[in-house]
């Protein structure tokens, strides 16, 4: 289910879902009377709309939805919107960034997953010097700090790395690696 003021929001969504409801999403018992009783989980995303963020969490649990995920424009909105009930907090634009720098770190980087505040995996190509050699030959735990734990290759993650063969340009290495370690892949 989808709700939001805007009948053009609601066009856009409405193919993605079962319903889509037009709501003052700042006025809670237009809230109470949509049906979120049903629901296992509620995503309040309006991101900048601090009042109907509040609203929305508020009104989903009074009504008994077990977990609200509430997405935030910055670090004071969340703290608020953690206060008013939601379970969990995301910041959406801080995340975009820190990842696109994450990225920008090594040429090699494709993706970047993290596991908790020390420890992330990164998903990268391998380096143009590493063409060729294999896992013992390159010696990553050591030199890197930083352990393979599968690798893709043609569109097939393997999860049993054979440290003796070598590594192809289309490879794609998941590695896991504590965050501090992150600039020896420079």
């Amino acid at each position: 289910m989808v709700v939001d003021a805007s009948t053009e929001v609601l066009e856009k969504m409405s193919p993605f879902v079962t319903y889509a409801i037009e709501a003052d999403l700042k006025d809670v018992e237009a809230l109470k009377g949509i049906g979120l009783e049903g629901m296992d989980a509620v995503v309040v995303a309006m991101g900048s709309d601090l009042t109907a963020s509040i609203m929305s969490i508020m009104a989903a649990k009074e009504i008994g939805v077990p977990y609200v995920l509430a997405k935030a424009a910055d670090v004071r909105m969340g703290s608020v919107l953690e206060k008013v009930g939601a379970d969990k907090v995301i910041y959406p634009e801080e995340e975009t960034g820190l990842r696109t720098a994450r990225k920008l770190m090594s040429d090699s980087f494709l993706e970047f997953f993290e596991i908790d505040d020390k420890i992330c995996i990164l998903e990268m190509a391998p380096k143009k010097e590493w063409i060729g050699k294999n896992l013992i030959d390159l010696n990553i735990r050591e030199k890197y700090r930083a352990n393979v734990v599968a690798i893709r290759e043609g569109g097939e993650l393997k999860s049993f790395v054979d440290p003796k063969e070598p590594l192809k340009e289309d490879n794609e290495l998941l590695v896991l690696v504590n965050k501090e370690d992150l600039k020896r892949f420079r």
